[in-house]
């Protein structure tokens, strides 16, 4: 709370204080507002307050443009710092919100019109809170690096614009399609056509190609961060369901129209550093290099990119599991024994999972459940042969 020094001669100012205004946070001056008068202008002042739209008041045509830079009133943000709108609210005098796309841990991304550009942008709102703020100009540092080469614009998410806006940072990309997970969990976790996977995987390893040579590791890359460019896509008869009868007809699964991809969320993006043993990818896409504390380097994206094309193949997640020792025995399980000089250099947090140098299971098993989740994989190969065949 503000505290105000006590005057002796002077009566105390209890009239509220305005906030600062930002650049940003105004629009721009419009002249033809001077020419407004009377009850035209109560109107709008009336409107502008109350929240109403124009429906219910007649306004001409000159008015109604002023609504297109009124600046959204003040709202709290929500208890976990995401920033509060309306669709329809401007963010800045540039842009206005169209739709909420998606949420995640950082924030939230809101489709918007930029009317510089009269095009459609995804802008992501990085929650109010130091941590999210300190990641995403983290992430802009990257983006920005990223755009100066012509070759990341082939499957690098492109950065538009910038802006912080009541204490969010603001990050304007070009708007994308759907997740690869997204569609995937809309068409019913059923797998993409081999042909497809095999587009998607050139694009992936090029993409890693391209940052590794700027000794850059995404260190997160899992489908929920590969977006489709197109959101079209058509649907094909899917035959390997067995649960409907004959008499209802072929079933349909959905399959892109095109297979273009971008990589985006460059918020944990590091440069190589061995000694980095901070956590940062998600959980089933995770390098064992990662649990064992090794530190990070370039293998740790290739292993997610093998992690993701499984999934892709097969509709599920390879490595459906919560706990570190049980996720390395599944690795063993479908890829066969860690390599003993990986094992040997466990740091002091991996080192409880390996003994007599190898992987201390089953003796480490936590339940019967886990052991059986870890027997039922089968290995890569037979994976994989499996879905390619039902696909040809």
């Amino acid at each position: 709370m503000e505290c105000l020094a006590e005057m002796p001669h002077a009566p105390l100012d209890r009239r509220p204080r305005k906030r600062q205004r930002l650049g940003w946070d105004v629009g721009p001056e419009i002249p033809q507002l001077k020419k407004l008068c009377g009850e035209e202008v109560a109107n709008v002042i009336s409107a502008m307050t109350m929240g109403l739209s124009s429906g219910g008041i007649v306004f001409s045509q000159e008015t109604q443009g002023l609504f297109r830079f009124v600046t959204p009133p003040l709202r709290e943000d929500d208890k976990d710092g995401h920033y509060v709108f309306a669709v329809g609210d401007n963010l800045t005098s540039r842009y206005r919100i169209n739709a909420k796309m998606g949420e995640g841990t950082f924030g939230q991304v809101l489709e918007c019109w930029d009317r510089e550009r009269k095009e459609m942008v995804a802008i992501k709102i990085i929650r109010g809170i130091k941590k999210y703020r300190d990641a995403a100009m983290i992430e802009i540092g990257m983006l920005e690096q990223l755009c100066k080469y012509e070759k990341s614009r082939s499957s690098c998410v492109q950065i538009r614009n910038w802006f912080d806006y009541r204490n969010h940072i603001c990050i304007v990309c070009e708007k994308l399609g759907p997740s690869l997970y997204d569609f995937l969990r809309k068409n019913s976790y059923r797998s993409f056509p081999v042909a497809i996977v095999r587009e998607v995987a050139k694009q992936l390893l090029e993409c890693l190609a391209f940052m590794h040579d700027l000794r850059l590791i995404h260190t997160d890359l899992k489908p929920e961060n590969i977006l489709l460019v197109s959101p079209e896509y058509i649907k094909v008869p899917d035959y390997k369901v067995s649960s409907r009868s004959p008499k209802e007809g072929s079933y349909y699964k959905r399959v892109p129209k095109s297979s273009s991809i971008k990589v985006i969320d460059f918020g944990s993006t590091t440069y190589d550093q061995q000694d980095q043993t901070y956590v940062v990818s998600t959980r089933h896409y995770r390098a064992p290099e990662v649990i064992l504390g090794l530190g990070w380097s370039y293998p740790c994206d290739i292993w997610s990119v093998g992690c993701i094309l499984v999934e892709l193949c097969t509709g599920e997640a390879l490595f459906q599991t919560h706990e570190n020792l049980e996720h390395l025995a599944m690795m063993e399980r479908v890829l066969g024994p860690l390599p003993y000089h990986m094992l040997k250099k466990a740091d002091r947090h991996g080192e409880k999972y390996v003994r007599k140098g190898r992987l201390n299971w089953p003796e480490g098993c936590a339940s019967r459940e886990s052991m059986k989740a870890v027997m039922k994989l089968p290995r890569l190969q037979n994976l994989v042969m499996q879905n390619v065949e039902q696909a040809a």
